[in-house]
């Protein structure tokens, strides 16, 4: 089943007179539960892509369509500036009950210790987990990713009190508690040493296999589109 199809999307920044295109005409599908690599250089396009299929950028043109639903399809845009006159709840529902992300920097909240961070986007909205389990269900899914990630003697601690594979592990976590079917992660082992970014591939490998969710990563990484089914490859903007 395709969970994500992009259909000539294009996507053009204005900087000052000048017009960037960061993507051009890129249309390709991902199936539910593969483990999906969108691999070029810095500046090809590829963050950019994988923002719009986070929907925290909006193309210039072309269609997005996440399991099932065309995202922009009913948005209507200001005449004058091009932006969305209602960008809607209907956007942040389907971040919250689609969508996981795992970033490079973790996006951790200083404050809350492992266990809260995983749980924050439960607070958040609804989302599949929140709706369909009750709270002793919830708790227990939340111990079941401690477990799964190692993180189970550490979920009192703050993330100042954890190393940076603790920290990606915690941000994995969290993606995942929703139990939303497509998890975002741009380059997420960038800022770890190779051993560390090592057992974090292996970590989402393994959850992808037993949760069947889908993993898009935006890299250029080359373990890391070794490690993918499907490697989506863009230049220049393009897809090639």
């Amino acid at each position: 089943m395709v969970i994500v199809e992009l259909r000539n999307v294009s996507k053009t920044y204005q900087m000052d007179k000048v017009q960037v295109h960061a993507v051009r005409e890129a249309s390709f599908s991902i199936e539910a539960g593969e483990f999906a690599a969108i691999s070029g250089p810095s500046g090809s396009g590829k963050s950019t892509l994988l923002n719009v299929i986070g929907l925290t950028d909006m193309p210039t043109s072309g269609t997005v369509i996440l399991n099932g639903i065309d995202v922009y399809k009913d948005v209507k845009l200001d005449v004058k500036t091009k932006v969305p006159l209602k960008l809607d709840t209907s956007l942040t529902d389907l971040r919250r009950t689609q969508l996981g992300f795992v970033f490079q920097t973790f996006n951790l909240i200083p404050v809350l210790n492992v266990r809260e961070n995983i749980a924050l986007p439960l607070h958040l909205g609804n989302s599949p987990a929140k709706d369909s389990m009750s709270k002793t269900e919830i708790n227990q899914w939340i111990d079941y990713l401690l477990e799964t990630t190692g993180l189970t003697d550490w979920e009192k601690h703050t993330p100042s009190e954890l190393s940076g594979g603790q920290r990606q592990r915690t941000a994995i976590a969290r993606a995942l508690v929703t139990k939303a079917p497509i998890i975002l992660a741009d380059e997420p082992t960038a800022n770890l040493d190779s051993k560390t970014g090592d057992q974090i591939l292996e970590l989402m490998q393994r959850l992808n296999k037993e949760l069947n969710t889908t993993f898009i990563f935006s890299t250029h990484d080359a373990k890391i589109v070794g490690m993918s089914n499907h490697v989506i490859k863009i230049k220049d903007g393009m897809i090639q």
